[in-house]
């Protein structure tokens, strides 16, 4: 596989890393759904979905180079997708309702008999 693609994917995985992180917290999936607070049982699942995306971005990364530049590139690429997440968050939070699939899954099982 092309190292583009790797780094591409590493970017990515932090994107949706860093919204599975805020859309954990209420008043982020308050602003992205328009609806109530965090069904609970969907915190963990996108917690635990971020912190799998992280690690996947941080294999991608090492894929691609030595771990010294690994590290920085992957430490680089985190903060860029904090900063996209937040920006997204602050003018357009709708942009992150693609990655509320995981927590309305797991709000279709607490319905459910």
């Amino acid at each position: 596989m092309s190292d583009d693609l790797l780094l591409a994917g590493a970017m990515l995985l932090n994107i949706a890393g860093f919204a599975w992180l805020a859309l954990a917290m209420d008043t982020h999936w308050q602003e992205v759904s328009g609806g109530g607070k965090t069904p609970r049982r969907g915190r963990t699942p996108l917690r635990i979905a971020a912190a799998v995306a992280f690690l996947m971005s941080l294999l991608a990364c090492k894929l691609c180079d030595h771990a010294s530049i690994a590290a920085l590139v992957w430490v680089m690429s985190l903060t860029a997708g904090a900063l996209l997440v937040a920006f997204a968050l602050t003018w357009r939070p709708g942009l992150l309702r693609p990655f509320s699939w995981l927590i309305r899954r797991a709000s279709r099982a607490d319905t459910e008999p």
